[in-house]
């Protein structure tokens, strides 16, 4: 009933005004496709046991689906990737990314729902040697970073010292610390507190988090109609506390 009454109102509309919006796409198809790198924790991951996508992002998208009447499709892509796939149509949103300048130039964001601090992660044993974001910027020290990620390009600003890595996917920048390859990594708090706990080898460098960033949702640029669904969707499920029940369940701080 609900997914009749929505596309009743789309029909309300000016032609021009939703004849491009994913809305009116989806609520017709009964189809929401969703681009996801899988490889996020504890945002976005793929169960390699069931090949399904799990995470608080996925129960996000799984939410919104359920409450339009449609069904949800997961769509991989990769961080490289990840915006062009939004401006291709391959999809019609996506799982959180990081606000940046450079992707809001191509594409649109919904309202936020989450914001993180940014951490260096290292080698427990190498921790005393690089304690603080400071004695990470230095010549002879390597910070990898995963392509496409908006902290390759935070890197540059707080390394500029460093030598600076880039790793493709499914490849990750932890990897190249844990193998050795790497001194250090950036990356979200909530990933690194994910990180040190699945890889005790792991640390996060206690000198506190910088670079507050905040979480949102792409979608197509100019899709006023499907932006403004979902921002009033995502405001909807604050109040309901649905966000707030997430957090609980995936053990992260309020928003």
């Amino acid at each position: 009933m609900k997914k009749i009454i929505l596309i009743a109102l789309l029909t309300l509309l000016p032609f021009s005004a939703h004849a491009e919006s994913s809305l009116n796409k989806i609520l017709s198809s009964g189809e929401l496709k969703v681009g996801t790198t899988g490889d996020w924790d504890p945002m976005t991951m793929k169960d390699p046991a069931t090949n399904k996508y799990v995470g608080f992002d996925i129960d996000v998208m799984r939410e919104l689906a359920k409450d339009m009447g449609v069904k949800v499709t997961f769509v991989p892509t990769e961080w490289k990737t990840i915006v062009s796939g939004i401006t291709s149509g391959r999809y019609d949103i996506s799982t959180s990314v990081t606000k940046t300048p450079k992707r809001a130039e191509v594409a649109g964001f919904t309202d936020t729902y989450y914001k993180y601090g940014t951490v260096p992660v290292v080698l427990k044993k190498n921790l005393k040697k690089y304690s603080t974001w400071k004695s990470l910027n230095n010549k002879k020290v390597t910070i990898a970073t995963t392509l496409g990620t908006s902290q390759e390009e935070k890197a540059k600003e707080f390394f500029p010292k460093s030598k600076l890595q880039s790793v493709e996917a499914p490849a990750r920048d932890f990897q190249e610390v844990l193998a050795g390859r790497a001194d250090g990594n950036i990356t979200s708090s909530t990933e690194a507190n994910k990180l040190v706990i699945k890889y005790p080898q792991l640390a996060i460098v206690p000198d506190g988090e910088k670079n507050p960033a905040f979480l949102a949702m792409m979608v197509g640029k100019n899709d006023k109609i499907w932006n403004d669904y979902v921002n009033d969707w995502i405001k909807s499920k604050k109040s309901s506390g649905f966000f707030e029940g997430l957090l609980t369940k995936y053990n992260l701080k309020s928003l």
